[in-house]
């Protein structure tokens, strides 16, 4: 397991904060589905930290699904998953350049849109 500190975990820790509010809500009953998403510091599948973003509950928890399995599984070097969900990459174009990795359910992967990600404050 990575000892070092992702950039990843502060993002999370935001998007907690944003399925409490109105709006995480509401995409809490539009999507309903459950996501693991595995960060690698460097390279994909060696030393990932894996992350439920369950939006069927509007909860993000650190470590793998444990309620059998998740609509579907996405693998992400940490700073390609931040320009994902910061929208500085596109994530059909993620996928094709192998940054992201699917498993499981293409149509649930799909419904993973940059909504689901906290916007950040303007200033």
């Amino acid at each position: 397991m990575a000892t070092s500190e992702l950039k990843s975990d502060n993002l999370f820790e935001m998007m907690k904060l944003h399925f409490a509010s109105d709006a995480g809500k509401d995409l809490t009953k539009k999507i309903g589905l459950v996501y693991q998403i595995n960060i690698a510091p460097k390279k994909i599948g060696i030393d990932e930290v894996s992350y439920v973003v369950d939006l069927k509950k509007g909860e993000v928890t650190k470590g793998k699904y444990e309620g059998g399995k998740p609509d579907a599984i996405f693998s992400f070097k940490d700073d390609d998953f931040i320009k994902v969900a910061t929208g500085k990459m596109n994530p059909q174009i993620a996928f094709m350049r192998g940054a992201m990795k699917i498993k499981g359910s293409l149509s649930a992967a799909q419904k993973f849109t940059p909504d689901i990600f906290p916007k950040p404050a303007k200033m």
